[in-house]
């Protein structure tokens, strides 16, 4: 293997660096790519592409790739990003007029699958499917399927014309407060994990961080409002560059000082900027290198740390288990959270169905417990088989509860036209690329 001289130590001694992580990123890169655009035709999200490239590499699979400080750090930059993205995407003012109904459902969309998770691992445990590592890693199971990816049930309800209806503007709306509910989750949970502290402390210290991200929040807030207003309103590269600055620090912060997570850190600094009037221009800035780059990374990390060596048959029995409770926890949550807001038997099954499918937050957290060691790395092997699988039956599960339904009635919905105005925005950029280059050509 290639080496160079990378310093020399006033000893003498010289140490060296490899170049192996150019190829091993180039090998990323390109696997996670045309993996994404296979299972893209078969209407499904690069998300799992990319897991599939990093288990088909890995140890799992050919062994091409293991996990190196340098995946492991860039995957760790990656999670930050995706995070800080969460945040400049999320609507606060969305957020406080989702309604009765967007609350009821992701409230205990959330409690339930907690509690169902966590029974599910610890009986699995004490029936010796699994080696559990205590009572932690069992909340950290229960935690993770707290999670909502709802991307998949978007484009779904899109195709069936149901997007801008009563469920779908109600599925968005749960959608919303489910990320901020399932964070709060993991960061109780991380903060438990990350020593011997009382309860006490650790609620302490959750207030304590929560204050922190308001203060500097609202600080980070102005300071961006009266720049733009010195630069006539106009956002520049400046701006994206002290953003994500902010969430470094309060990445950083939130770990060091309070023991939470460090990806609760990075999504209030989001918030922070979303607010800002500039918040989109800011956020389309960091799609590219999250997408180029980071996301991809993060994900094949995932895939890379399945280790089927590890897998018992009781283990693949937890596996099916674990994906078929991930279903009935967000149905049976989500659906007696609709149920208790006045929507009919069918349309609380419709709202439980279009709630189900787990994706990135998921994996995220599952990282989160990895990194921690409150997971073993066993334990990612049902949870990949949990996204990849809710990612497979959710648009089925829907066309099922929607099938033979009269065309409902459209309602305004401002969350549905977000994700409409996102396509419209990239159809539109697409159009004057390719005018601008219909121009050059026609003036040579």
């Amino acid at each position: 293997m290639k080496k160079c001289v990378y310093a020399v130590e006033p000893h003498g001694e010289e140490f060296f660096v490899s170049y192996h992580y150019l190829l091993d990123l180039a090998l990323i890169l390109l696997s996670t790519k045309l993996l994404g655009l296979l299972t893209q035709r078969f209407q499904m999200p690069q998300v799992v592409g990319a897991l599939l490239a990093g288990l088909i590499l890995g140890p799992a699979g050919l062994n091409v790739l293991t996990e190196t400080e340098f995946i492991s750090q860039l995957s760790e930059l990656g999670v930050i990003v995706l995070m800080f993205s969460a945040g400049m995407g999320t609507d606060i003012n969305e957020l406080k007029h989702s309604g009765k109904a967007g609350f009821w459902v992701a409230l205990l969309g959330v409690i339930v699958p907690l509690l169902m998770g966590t029974a599910l691992a610890w009986g699995a445990a004490a029936a010796g499917l699994i080696e559990s590592n205590g009572m932690l890693e069992n909340v950290f199971v229960g935690t993770i399927l707290t999670a909502t990816s709802v991307s998949i049930t978007v484009e779904t309800l899109k195709e069936m014309g149901k997007l801008e209806t009563k469920v779908g503007n109600t599925i968005l709306a749960a959608a919303l407060i489910d990320d901020v509910l399932g964070l709060v989750a993991l960061t109780l949970v991380s903060s438990l994990a990350g020593g011997g502290e009382s309860i006490f402390v650790v609620l302490l210290k959750i207030v304590g961080f929560f204050i922190f991200a308001i203060v500097v929040g609202f600080g980070a807030n102005r300071l961006f409002c009266w720049m733009l207003k010195r630069q006539g309103g106009w956002a520049t590269h400046r701006n994206s560059v002290l953003a994500f600055v902010l969430c470094l620090v309060m990445a950083y912060c939130a770990e060091e000082f309070f023991g939470v997570a460090d990806i609760t850190g990075a999504y209030a600094a989001g918030l922070a900027v979303a607010c800002t009037p500039k918040g989109t221009y800011i956020q389309s800035k960091y799609n590219p290198l999250g997408y180029l780059l980071l996301t991809p990374v993060f994900f094949a990390a995932i895939g890379i740390n399945v280790k089927l060596d590890g897998v018992s048959g009781g283990m693949l029995a937890f596996s099916v288990l674990l994906l078929v409770i991930s279903v009935i926890s967000k149905l049976a949550g989500c659906g007696l959270g609709a149920k208790l807001c006045g929507f009919t038997e069918r349309e609380s099954i419709q709202v439980g169905v279009g709630m189900v499918c787990r994706g990135e937050v998921a994996l995220i957290v599952a990282n989160r417990g990895l990194s921690m060691g409150v997971l073993s790395s066993a334990m990612m092997t049902p949870v990949v088989i949990t996204v990849v699988g809710g990612t497979i039956l959710t648009p089925i599960l829907l066309k099922l509860v929607f099938r033979g339904e009269p065309q409902e009635k459209l309602v305004e919905s401002s969350l549905a036209d977000r994700y409409e105005k996102t396509a419209q925005l990239e159809d539109a950029s697409q159009q004057l690329l390719d005018a601008d280059a219909a121009m050059m050509r026609k003036n040579k």
